[in-house]
């Protein structure tokens, strides 16, 4: 809400009126301006000193401000104390391109020491605070990044203009899974061959199906970008049966790969859910794992038709920690009441949840005698009731669907042969989904991220200075990611930071499915996956445990060689 200041008319009320007191305040002011401030001679004379003259159609978002707000938001604005120049322009530079967002929804402001959008905002950005203790290595993030922004105090200027020679070399090193080991750091960045060479490798990936002029991630809520754009295949049935057909075999080709752990991971990406498939040793499992979301009753009653076995992790977690703490709530109880304490020493059972009164008989109606009376719910309407939480988590991240083992073959069968996983209508109608790999498969694409470098001014204690930066956009894989920030810690000399925009429906694939294995039986699972065409140090990174849970990486940076990170 806006602070109520003298004179200003919320809601636009009758601003004739306001504009008629304001301008009774400047004459009644004028004369006793007059009288304390003569002007000199020679000089010309000022006007008096009045309040600010304010546009009473004004939305209450542009409400003048109370001095005492002003001077709040003062220390957010100030350069910190530091004087780093990656400070100032930083969130300058955070254009508001990301769409899986809302339009209106900032950024949150990722350390203390850069500046907050204090400009575009009347409250001062809550500054989250980052890990006290940095680390070697960042956790594995699952999601897709649709955007990085990375910022240093050092050029990216070996990023730009590639030689035909040192792309090629990186087409060639991606396709032949070459690893490259760079010293820990780079006195001539752009000078280096090498390290040109391995940043071509790490902005590859594959794609099914290729249309050009089609934007085919992300593919949920992507309707507007596509809307007018030529589908022939939308009202050609014939069209879309052969696109589908070649979809089945990219599609199965992956899953071959997968199995034979010559790829790591890929993403089915549908207008509605996405799938991610992990090979087994990953993400701290020692069989094959997809995870599906968002995921609606529906889907899930069709999965289980098809005899697809899977689980809903986050339910069960939830479960869990509801009869815990039900657990501690007895026990608090029972403490108290000692007619409880001695029922549970007999070995009676705690009292029924509501759960249980569904199932119970309505012969109590009878005992009332208005059995007859009184219209008993039939069993759809009871059935429901039971199945209402699981309704109520359709679409959300909680609705986040585990398959695991020989289950997940079933689930390729299940994903080919589903009708639901192609759009009917819209402009997304008779597309196949689009399948993500970082490796090559059979009817895939090899596609690059788009990659540009900045340099600006930046304004430092009174002063400005160079700031760089590089932005990558693309559909980014998590490999794609650390293989990037090790090419930045030796060209940047250990210190760079970053903003990453995720494509939030995925971020759910950060959380910790509890598949963890023996390490003996982790150990024998991994020795086949250095052959999968990842880094030995990304392939270390993705086969430990999520640790992020729902959440993914917004923010990341690196001093002194080591990472701090805000989730």
């Amino acid at each position: 809400a806006a602070p109520a200041v003298p004179g200003y008319s919320p809601g636009f009320k009758k601003p004739p009126a306001v504009l008629r007191l304001k301008r009774k305040r400047l004459q009644r002011s004028e004369p006793v301006a007059a009288a304390a401030t003569p002007p000199a001679c020679g000089a010309a004379a000022r006007a008096p000193t009045a309040p600010a003259r304010r546009n009473p159609f004004s939305s209450l978002d542009n409400a003048p401000r109370a001095a005492g707000t002003l001077q709040q938001l003062e220390p957010a604005r100030r350069p910190p104390a530091s004087g780093s120049p990656s400070a100032a322009p930083f969130w300058q530079l955070l254009e508001p391109v990301y769409e899986d967002k809302p339009a209106q929804r900032a950024e949150p402001s990722e350390r203390t020491d850069i500046l907050a959008l204090t400009d575009a905002l009347h409250l001062p950005v809550a500054v989250p605070e980052v890990p006290t203790s940095p680390k070697h290595e960042f956790p594995a993030d699952w999601s897709i990044k649709t955007r990085l922004l990375f910022m240093s105090s050092k050029p990216f200027t070996w990023t730009e203009h590639l030689k035909a020679q040192e792309e090629a070399q990186g087409f060639a090193q991606h396709c032949r899974a070459a690893e490259t080991n760079l010293p820990q750091s780079i006195q001539e960045p752009k000078l280096s061959t090498e390290l040109r060479c391995a940043f071509q490798q790490s902005l590859i990936y594959w794609l099914h199906p290729s249309l050009p002029w089609l934007q085919l991630f992300p593919r949920i809520g992507a309707d507007r970008k596509i809307v007018g754009k030529a589908s022939p295949w939308s009202q050609d049935e014939a069209l879309q049966q052969a696109l589908m057909s070649d979809w089945s075999v990219s599609f199965t080709s992956l899953y071959n790969l997968l199995k034979a752990q010559l790829c790591p991971y890929f993403y089915v990406c549908t207008y509605q859910f996405t799938v991610l498939f992990r090979a087994a040793g990953l993400a701290g499992s020692d069989v094959i794992t997809a995870v599906v979301s968002p995921t609606t009753r529906g889907l899930r009653e069709a999965m289980r038709s098809e005899g697809i076995q899977f689980s809903l992790p986050l339910v069960e977690e939830s479960r869990t920690r509801r009869h815990k703490n039900s657990k501690v709530n007895l026990e608090t109880e029972v403490a108290k009441s000692l007619k409880v304490h001695n029922s549970m020493e007999d070995g009676e059972e705690p009292a029924p949840s509501d759960d249980d009164d569904d199932d119970e008989s309505f012969s109590w109606l009878e005992e009332m005698g208005v059995k007859d009376k009184v219209k008993k719910p039939d069993a759809i309407s009871i059935k429901l009731r039971k199945e209402k939480h699981e309704v109520q988590m359709d679409h959300k991240p909680e609705s986040l669907v585990l398959v695991k083992g020989t289950n997940t073959f079933t689930l390729l069968n299940f994903l080919i042969n589903c009708k639901s996983l192609v759009a009917v209508a819209g402009p997304q109608a008779g597309l196949p989904p689009t399948l993500l790999s970082p490796v090559a498969f059979r009817g895939g694409t090899m596609q690059t991220l788009k990659a540009r470098s900045l340099n600006t001014k930046a304004r430092v204690h009174l002063d400005y200075e160079d700031i760089f930066s590089l932005e990558i956009v693309g559909p980014i894989l998590p490999h794609s990611l650390h293989s990037l920030t090790m090419l930045l810690k030796a060209a940047q000399w250990g210190a760079f930071s970053a903003v990453l925009y995720t494509h939030e429906p995925t971020a759910v694939f950060n959380t910790n499915l509890d598949t963890a294995s023996p390490a003996s039986n982790k150990e024998a699972v991994c020795k086949d996956l250095p052959t999968c065409g990842l880094h030995p140090k990304t392939l270390d990174q993705l086969s430990q445990c999520p640790t992020l849970g729902k959440s993914s990486i917004r923010f990341l940076e690196m001093k002194d060689y080591a990472y701090t990170w805000k989730s």
